[in-house]
Formats: C-alpha cells, sequence, structure tokens
C-alpha cells in the first residue's frame, strides 16, 4: 500500500544552540551534524560535539529518541541513519519518527536507495534543501510488517557481506604497506641506510595540460586528475584530445590538495599506452632506474610531501620541491621481490573485488525490486 511519509511519520528537525555562549558548549548532551553522517552510517550512537542541559532549556530543542530515522536535508542532501539512543540535531535535518505501520529499519533502507531522488527534491538559490513538507509528501510503497522486516534481513545480509569483502580488500592493502616497512624500513627516515638520492637526479619530472575545454564524458581517453588517482580510477572523466599522452610504466602523483586532504602526494601506475592523458597539477615520472611497482609504493603519500600541508591554505607542490623528495635505493633484487610480492598479493585482491562486483550487483538489483 502507498502512503506518504508525514502520514506514517512524525518529522522533526532541530537547531543550533549559540556558538558564542560557550555554557551551551561541551556539555553531555549529543548533538550531531549531517558531517557526521558517511554514505554507509547505520546506527549511529554518538556525536562528535555536545551541548549542555543548559543550551536543551534555554533554546528549547527538542530531542527525537532511540530508533528515529535520521536523514540529512542540506549540506549534504540524503545521507541516513538510525538513531541508536535519544540526541539532538542541527538545523540540517528532517528526523522521522515511524508509526507502528513501518518498521524503522525498512525506512532507512527505502531512504538509503534514494539519495539521487532526494537531491532532485532540493530546493534554494544559495544551497539547496529539501523542505519539511517536501519530505512529507515522499510516497512510499508499504508492504505488512511482516515483509518489511524480511526485506530487511535479505538486505542487511547482503550489505553484511560486503563490508567483509571490503574488509578483505582493506586487509590485503595493509599486507602490502607492512611487507615494504618490513623489507626497507622507513623510506623518510632511512632506518636501514640504504643509498640515498634526490628524486631529480633518478627520474625525469613532468606536469601535465589543461584539459577543461575538451572534456567529454563519451570520450575515447581517461584524463587524469586528482579525483581519478584518490579513486583509483574508480571515478573518472574522459576526452577525445590526447594533450598529454601517458604510457605503461608511467607514475602519476597529486601535486594539489585541500588543507589535510587525503590526496596529495597520491601515486598510482599506469597500465597501458594510449589510454590516458594527464591534467595540469598532476605530475609524472618517467626514464627511471628503479622497478616501477616499488617506485610507486615508494613515491605514494611519502611524508616529505605531506610535510608541506600545514592544515590551513590548500598545498601546492611545486617541481622543485618535488624534485628535491629524498629516496632510498635498495638493491634492484629486493625491488623486485617486492613486486613480485604485490602482482601474488593482487590476484587475490581481483578474486575478492570480483566477488564483491558480484554482491554489489545482487544489492543493487534488490533495492530495484524492493524500492524502485
Amino acid at each position: 500500500m502507498k502512503y506518504k511519509l508525514g502520514e506514517i511519520c512524525e518529522i522533526v528537525s532541530g537547531s543550533t544552540p549559540k556558538t558564542s555562549i560557550s555554557e551551551y558548549w561541551d556539555g553531555k548532551v549529543k548533538w550531531i551534524t549531517p558531517a557526521e553522517l558517511k554514505e554507509d552510517t547505520y546506527i549511529i550512537e554518538d556525536s562528535v560535539r555536545k551541548i549542555t542541559e543548559k543550551a536543551v532549556k534555554d533554546t528549547g530543542l527538542t530531542s527525537f529518541p532511540e530508533g528515529t530515522v535520521i536523514l540529512s536535508s542540506r549540506a549534504p542532501i540524503g545521507k541516513v541513519a538510525i538513531a541508536g539512543c535519544e540526541m539532538y540535531c542541527n538545523q540540517g535535518f528532517k528526523n522521522l519518527i515511524c508509526s507502528d505501520k513501518i518498521y524503522n529499519r525498512y525506512l532507512y533502507w527505502f531512504l538509503r536507495g534514494k539519495t539521487k531522488y532526494l537531491e532532485s527534491l532540493g530546493r534554494g538559490a544559495t544551497f539547496k534543501e529539501i523542505s519539511k513538507q517536501i519530505v512529507a509528501n515522499i510516497e512510499i510503497d508499504i508492504p505488512d510488517l511482516c515483509e518489511q522486516h524480511k526485506i530487511v534481513r535479505v538486505l542487511e545480509r547482503i550489505n553484511k557481506l560486503i563490508g567483509l569483502r571490503q574488509e578483505e580488500s582493506k586487509y590485503l592493502d595493509s599486507l602490502i604497506k607492512a611487507r615494504f616497512v618490513e623489507m626497507f624500513g622507513d623510506r623518510y627516515l632511512n632506518d636501514r641506510k640504504w643509498e640515498k638520492c634526490k628524486l631529480g637526479e633518478s627520474m625525469s619530472f613532468n606536469n601535465g595540460k589543461a584539459h577543461e575545454q575538451v572534456v567529454d564524458e563519451n570520450g575515447e581517453y581517461i584524463l587524469v586528475t586528482s579525483r581519478a588517482i584518490a579513486s583509483e580510477f574508480s571515478d573518472v572523466r574522459r576526452t577525445n584530445d590526447l594533450l598529454f599522452p601517458l604510457h605503461k610504466g608511467d607514475i602519476v602523483m597529486v601535486m594539489s590538495d585541500v588543507p589535510n586532504g587525503r590526496a596529495l602526494a597520491k601515486c598510482m601506475l599506469i597500465d597501458e599506452d594510449d589510454k590516458y592523458t594527464l591534467n595540469q597539477r598532476i605530475c609524472s615520472f618517467d626514464n627511471y632506474d628503479y622497478n616501477p611497482v616499488f617506485l610507486c609504493y615508494l613515491l605514494n603519500r611519502h611524508q616529505y610531501f605531506l610535510d608541506f600541508n600545514d592544515g590551513n591554505g590548500q598545498t601546492n607542490l611545486r617541481k622543485n620541491d618535488i624534485l628535491n623528495c629524498p629516496l632510498i635505493i635498495p638493491p634492484i633484487e629486493l625491488q623486485e621481490q617486492f613486486a613480485a610480492f604485490v602482482a601474488q598479493t593482487n590476484k587475490s585482491k581481483a578474486a575478492i573485488q570480483k566477488s564483491l562486483d558480484e554482491t554489489q550487483l545482487l544489492f543493487d538489483s534488490l533495492m530495484q525490486e524492493y524500492f524502485g
């Protein structure tokens, strides 16, 4: 049977106590903001910031109970979770207290699958937001409670399996990092006393070119940007213009990032010719005497580069700074042993990824079947 959310849920929001009044902050009362929700948050039981009982009393804040479905309504729209305890929130939410007609976890999964739809409902000139009325008018098909619980059990089982596969992949990544340290020690401190050189003495440096005017989402070539590298080429833009062609064995690195960003100095190894073109503020290295796999791990997020981040403005690595990066030079035989270990580990990762992709496809098809 089809209902509007306003017919089966009480919709409540929150507000922010004045930050200028110190007596309102650093208390013990849980108070959340949209920034605290991640894409896969399910049950949330704590908050980053806490307010005081005085803040609640003076500002008339209303809490929402355990089990409430929390929906971010701006900055960004569409993040969802379930309250694991009574708490308060700022004005960036439209939270749904479920009636006995709908299972809160069923509603969670419904909303979890509707992010793009929810974003499309946003209104506003300065920033997009969905109002209480918009949320109240969203329609949902509701089977009987027994069927709702059955659907939730199926989705939770598959989602748990997806999480396990993701953890297995992360474990293999950590295994490679541990193997690197075991074989070569600290690459920055050089506690193994390897021979050293400066980056500019051991390879060629190249800077990319601007492609903004030639982006084509149906293009033949992958545009190597910071977003592409940060996502390990799972999130890319394309172009038909090969303005700066890359070749198999080239190593690319992000030169600019926001304060404390996770993309700065992240590296990737190019796997084939005539597939990628290099964007501006991304550099590439070639003509080196290292094993390429070892070199990619040696350079990736090197502490020398990260030290240029002061936590305030955007970090922009300059060519001369990059060329002066100190690098260790272990024997090539050890580099190749490490590369062989990485290749073997990556075979296991590929098998896990295949299973993960298949499980994700099943999950997505069930979400479509259940919620449209």
